[in-house]
């Protein structure tokens, strides 16, 4: 089984969920994607998890993100902690939870690392553009909820430097100003972002982030 690595076509798969059959691929369409796995059912930061991911759907959806989740429990486990995410949590599960019993998803993402647990799955969070590549991989231990205001800033990084000949700079967060990358010239700059820019090294230019109105 090859390591996934960014950049990498994200595999698809077909496989039961909590809201019928998913075809991965077909299930993204021209959205951004965020997959993430559990280690099991009933788990208590997985609950808080996926109520925190239900509360955030607002969010995705304003970055044209879908929300998909994984855990090698079956589809009438995945139903009962649904309804003690909804009460737990007080939020409404949204999204699809993949129930993959026979490891097939997992193991197809590599999600499940013998050292930390030989049965159950990391904590992996895949994000996906729209051309089906992986674009950010992280992994944490079961023992270590995800930050979803994370996960929001790096998709919002990753659209705009999609689109735009920029990083974003540490601790960055969606409004504040951008480096300009290396490989654009001074006189391109100019063109490219007319509101100007500021050298503070010939290596490090800062500009207003370009796609705000």
């Amino acid at each position: 089984m090859a390591t996934l690595r960014l950049g990498d076509i994200a595999p698809d798969f077909i496989a039961q969920s909590s809201e019928g059959t998913i075809n991965f691929h077909e299930y993204l369409g021209d959205s951004w994607g965020v997959l993430f796995s559990h280690p099991a059912d009933y788990t208590p930061v997985c609950t808080t998890e996926l109520g925190t991911a239900a509360k955030y759907k607002d969010e995705f959806t304003k970055r044209n993100t879908k929300v998909i989740a994984l855990s090698v429990d079956g589809l009438a486990s995945h139903k009962g902690w649904i309804n003690d995410i909804n009460e737990t949590q007080q939020t409404t599960v949204n999204f699809p939870i993949i129930a993959d019993e026979d490891k097939k998803v997992s193991n197809l993402y590599d999600m499940i690392h013998p050292k930390a647990d030989s049965n159950l799955t990391v904590r992996s969070v895949f994000v996906i553009a729209p051309n089906k590549t992986i674009k950010l991989i992280i992994t944490y231990p079961a023992s270590t909820g995800r930050n979803f205001d994370e996960l929001l800033r790096v998709i919002d990084s990753l659209q705009l430097t999609a689109y735009h000949k920029v990083a974003t700079p540490a601790n960055w967060e969606h409004g504040q100003e951008v480096v300009i990358s290396p490989s654009v010239s001074n006189e391109e700059a100019t063109v490219l972002f007319p509101k100007g820019f500021k050298e503070v090294k010939p290596y490090l230019r800062l500009t207003e982030q370009p796609n705000l109105n």
